[in-house]
C-alpha cells in the first residue's frame, strides 16, 4: 500500500505555523504549574527560536504561541486553558496555512486530564482545518517530540509526521525540530500523506536506565537512521515514555513513517520487539547507591570534583526541587560537617529562606528551616544554622543565597532552577553569585544523568537513588492508572507464554 497523495505544492511560498506547548509533568510531584511558568514566545521572538527558518526562501514561517516550561508537577486546569485557547485561536486567525510544526515535549499533564496532548492536539487539528490550506487541501501537522514524551493513539491520530529526540541526554534537541520542519516541508513539496504505523511497548523505565551513551539504547536509536534511509521511509521514531506520571498512556511507543505502507508496519514491529527484547538489559547510566552509601564513597575517594546526583528530586524530570533529604545526609557525615571534606548542594527551593537571608546579610549567622514547603512528603524541612556565605543572582536573575555550615555550602534559590552548567553556578557577570563547583570536593546536584558539561566536570560521579516526585524506583512511588502488564511493574507477566502483542497499527 503507497501513500495517499495530494497536488504538490509548488510555484509559491509555502505558509507554515509553528508552536506549540511544553512541559514534562510528574503526577507524584505536589508542586503545580501555572502559565506564569512558562516562557511564552510569540511574533518575531519565537522564529528567531529556529535557525533554520531564515534558510528557507520557500517558506513563510507563520509564528503563533511557543510556551515552555521547567518540568515540575501538573499544569493548573486555568493555566492550561489560556495557553491552549491562545494557541488555538491564533491558529485559527492566522489565515490558510499549509502545515504545523508542532514543537512540544509530550508529556504534560494538567489536572483533570489524562491525555494533555491528545486533548490539545485535537483543538490545533480542528483550528487548522477549519482554516484550511491556501490550496483547499488539508493541512499538514508534524511534530517534533522529547523521547520521553508518551504517545497514545488518541494524541497521534491528528498528526501526519511524528518524529523525536534519538540522544539521552538530548543533544540533539534543535536537530530533532528541523527533521520535523524538513519533513514537513519535503511532504507539502512532493504533495505526500504519508502513512504512520504505531505501536505501544508495555515497557516503562526512567531516563535514567535508558541513556543513549549505554547500551543497549545506544545501538536502539542509533538504528533509526537506517531505518530511514529506507526506499518508502520518510522517519523512525522510538519513545522511551514519562516514567513518573501515572496514567494509561505512560508507555513506550514506536512510530515509522512513510510511503510504503507495509514497509513501515514491518519496520515499526522490529524495532518494538528490538526494545521489548533489550528490556531487562537496561541499566543505571551510572554507578547508583543510597544517599549515605555515595556521600561515604565520595567523602573516601581522591577523585575531585566528586558529583552526586540527587536523582528523586530532580525538577529538570518533574521532581519540586524542593527536598531537603540530601541536605540532611550530607550533614550528617561528620568530615563534611567538621569542614575536613568540603562540599556544595545547589538548588533547593526556598524563596523564603532566600530572603532571610537577604535580610540578614552576607556573613551573619541565620537559623533557617531549609526545604519540604512545596513536597512535605519526603522528610520535610530541614532546621539549619550557618553562616550566609553569599548573596546574588542566577542566570534567569532568580535571587539565590549560598549558606555554609562546617564543609558544606548549600545555594537556595527563589524559584525552582537547573544547574548543568557551569555558568548556573557562576550566575550573570553583574550579580551573579559566583560559586564554583570546580572548587569542591563534593557536589551534590539535584539531576539525573549528568548533562555534557557536568559530566566533563566530574571527576567521578554517582547517581544516588533518593526519594522524591521523580523517583528511580518506579515501584516504590506506586502507580495505579498505567495499563498493566507494564515491564518492569509485571516483570514476569510473559515469562511463561507469549510475549505481548507488538503488531503496530496504521494511524
Amino acid at each position: 500500500m503507497t501513500a495517499s497523495h495530494a497536488t504538490p505544492v509548488t510555484g509559491r511560498r509555502l505558509r507554515i505555523g509553528i508552536g506549540g506547548i511544553g512541559i514534562e509533568s510528574s503526577t507524584f510531584c505536589p508542586h503545580r504549574t501555572t502559565a506564569a511558568d512558562f516562557r511564552q514566545t510569540r511574533g518575531g521572538e519565537l522564529l528567531d527560536r529556529y535557525t533554520w527558518t531564515k534558510a528557507d526562501e520557500g517558506v513563510e514561517w507563520v509564528p503563533l504561541l511557543h510556551a515552555v516550561a521547567l518540568p515540575g508537577g501538573p499544569v493548573e486546569a486555568e493555566s492550561y486553558l489560556t495557553l491552549k485557547d491562545e494557541l488555538v485561536t491564533l491558529t485559527r486567525e492566522s489565515g490558510p496555512l499549509d502545515g504545523l510544526v508542532y514543537d512540544i515535549h509530550g508529556a504534560m499533564s494538567v489536572v483533570g486530564l489524562t491525555d494533555a496532548e491528545a486533548d490539545l492536539t485535537e483543538a490545533v487539528r480542528a483550528a487548522l482545518d477549519h482554516v484550511g490550506s491556501p490550496d483547499g487541501a488539508r493541512p499538514l501537522i508534524s511534530a517534533a517530540m522529547d523521547l520521553h514524551g508518551n504517545v497514545s493513539r488518541r494524541f497521534a491520530a491528528p498528526v501526519d509526521l511524528l518524529t523525536a529526540h534519538r540522544l539521552a541526554p538530548h543533544e540533539d534537541a534543535w536537530q530533532t525540530r528541523e527533521r520535523a520542519a524538513r519533513n514537513l516541508v519535503r511532504c507539502l513539496r512532493e504533495g505526500l500523506r504519508p502513512h504512520r504505523a504505531w505501536v505501544q511497548i508495555p515497557v516503562l523505565l526512567p531516563g535514567e536506565k535508558t541513556s543513549t551513551r549505554l547500551e543497549p539504547a545506544r545501538s536502539v536509536y542509533a538504528s533509526l537512521a537506517d531505518i530511514e534511509k529506507k526506499d518508502g521511509i520518510l522517519d523512525a521514531a522510538l519513545w522511551v515514555g514519562y516514567a513518573w506520571a501515572d496514567e494509561p498512556r505512560c508507555t513506550a511507543a514506536a512510530v515509522v513513517t512513510g510511503a510504503d505502507a507495509e514497509l513501515a508496519l514491518e519496520e515499526a514491529e522490529l524495532l518494538a520487539r528490538r526494545y521489548w527484547g533489550a528490556r531487562k538489559d537496561f541499566a543505571f547510566v551510572g554507578p547508583t547507591g543510597t544517599a549515605d552509601a555515595c556521600i561515604e564513597q565520595a567523602v573516601a575517594s581522591d577523585r575531585r570534583p566528586f558529583l552526586i546526583s540527587d536523582s528523586g528530586d530532580n525538577p529538570t524530570a518533574g521532581g519540586a526541587g524542593d527536598l531537603a533529604y540530601m541536605l540532611g545526609r550530607l550533614l550528617a557525615h561528620d568530615a563534611i560537617r567538621a569542614g575536613r571534606v568540603t562540599a556544595l548542594h545547589p538548588g533547593i527551593t526556598d524563596p523564603a529562606a532566600v530572603a532571610a537571608c537577604a535580610e540578614a546579610g552576607v556573613g551573619a549567622q541565620v537559623t533557617l528551616s531549609v526545604g519540604g514547603k512545596v513536597d512535605p512528603h519526603h522528610g520535610g524541612p530541614y532546621e539549619l544554622t550557618g553562616v550566609v556565605e553569599a548573596l546574588g543572582v542566577g542566570t534567569d536573575r532568580v535571587p539565590e543565597a549560598a549558606v555554609r555550615v562546617g564543609g558544606l555550602t548549600v545555594l537556595l534559590v527563589a524559584r525552582r532552577t537547573p544547574f548543568h552548567t557551569l555558568a548556573d553556578f557562576l550566575g550573570p557577570a553583574d550579580g551573579g553569585i559566583g560559586v564554583d563547583p570546580r572548587t569542591y570536593d563534593l557536589v551534590v546536584v539535584k539531576i539525573g544523568y549528568l548533562e555534557p558539561e557536568l559530566y566533563d566536570l566530574a571527576a567521578d560521579w554517582l547517581l544516588a537513588l533518593t526519594p522524591g516526585g521523580v523517583d528511580q524506583d518506579l515501584v516504590r512511588l506506586g502507580h495505579h492508572k498505567v495499563r498493566r502488564p507494564l515491564y518492569p511493574f509485571d516483570e514476569d507477566a510473559y515469562e511463561s507464554g507469549a510475549g505481548p502483542d507488538l503488531r503496530p497499527v496504521l494511524l
